[in-house]
């Protein structure tokens, strides 16, 4: 994974390209706009589990939710092994096609590298309204094939414009069951949008037997003295978080038969390893869905 320096120089060669606005002769790139100076939470979040893209201001405010919370760190680590556990185990049953909706900053372990470890044919498309991850995402992707992976700009508030897209109609169109993955996004999303109606709509669009992949960011184990720090801190930042209880991220599974474990804390959804005693208290509930 490149680090800042590089990162920088991917997002120059977005916006010059070479003559003809696209940089490569293929679609126009959007605007890669790094605004160092602000924190952001996919490079806040890149910092908690140990990645190199992030700038001072993301540092910064990381570790004064770090201060807040420790547990931050380990609940960031947590969701990111739960991606991979919940992706091997759809490719293991059969799902070769997914659609991988607010990916944020790619690191170790992205999608299609599981998927296509365990399914060489598995076809992934990532969704991200973000410029700062499509010039990552771009990045990553720039030795595979469109067939197998691709990278759409497009903004889960506007589940419409989602579904409306290319990469995604074939993937929806084609009949066979789809993994849809909202990992660590929905808290991103506020009341105001409606965020049930938007889970809804994108379900709604899945063939039968496909699977719904969710994590969410929660306060049910945080002190109450605690519990309005962390978010205050990302009001700061270019995006702001509702965090949510388990009763409300459960709303987000209706009319889908969940599988086991059930919705659980991240590290406890089918763990690869013996649990440990902390591990009920990690702030990430975690499930995975069939639809019928």
């Amino acid at each position: 994974m490149a680090g800042v320096t590089e990162f920088q120089e991917i997002g120059r060669e977005w916006l010059v390209g070479d003559g003809d606005g696209d940089g490569d002769g293929g679609a126009a790139r959007p605007p890669a706009d790094l605004r160092p100076e602000i924190p952001h939470p996919a490079r806040m979040y890149d910092y908690y589990i140990g990645g190199k893209d992030n700038f001072p201001a993301d540092r910064e405010a990381a570790e004064k939710v770090l201060a807040i919370s420790p547990m931050v760190r380990i609940s960031a680590l947590a969701n990111r092994a739960f991606l991979g556990r919940a992706v091997r185990h759809l490719a293991a049953g059969g799902i070769r096609r997914f659609v991988d909706i607010g990916t944020g900053i790619p690191s170790a372990g992205n999608t299609h590298e599981i998927a296509q470890q365990v399914r060489p044919d598995a076809r992934v498309v990532y969704l991200d309204n973000d410029p700062i991850v499509l010039v990552h995402g771009r990045a990553l992707l720039s030795g595979t094939t469109p067939e197998s992976t691709a990278v759409v700009q497009a903004d889960l508030r506007d589940p419409a414009g989602i579904l409306a897209a290319p990469e995604v109609r074939q993937a929806l169109d084609s009949g066979e069951p789809v993994g849809l993955l909202l990992v660590a996004v929905l808290h991103f999303i506020d009341e105001q949008d409606d965020p049930y109606a938007i889970v809804r709509t994108l379900v709604d669009a899945l063939p039968s037997g496909s699977r719904l992949v969710l994590s969410h960011g929660t306060l049910d184990f945080t002190p109450t003295a605690d519990a309005a720090r962390g978010p205050a801190v990302y009001r700061n930042a270019s995006a702001q978080l509702t965090m949510r209880s388990r009763d409300q991220v459960l709303r987000f599974f209706d009319g889908l038969k969940l599988t086991d474990p059930g919705l659980v804390t991240a590290p406890l959804w089918r763990p690869d390893t013996p649990a440990e005693p902390t591990d009920s208290q990690v702030g990430i509930w975690s499930g995975v869905a069939e639809k019928p």
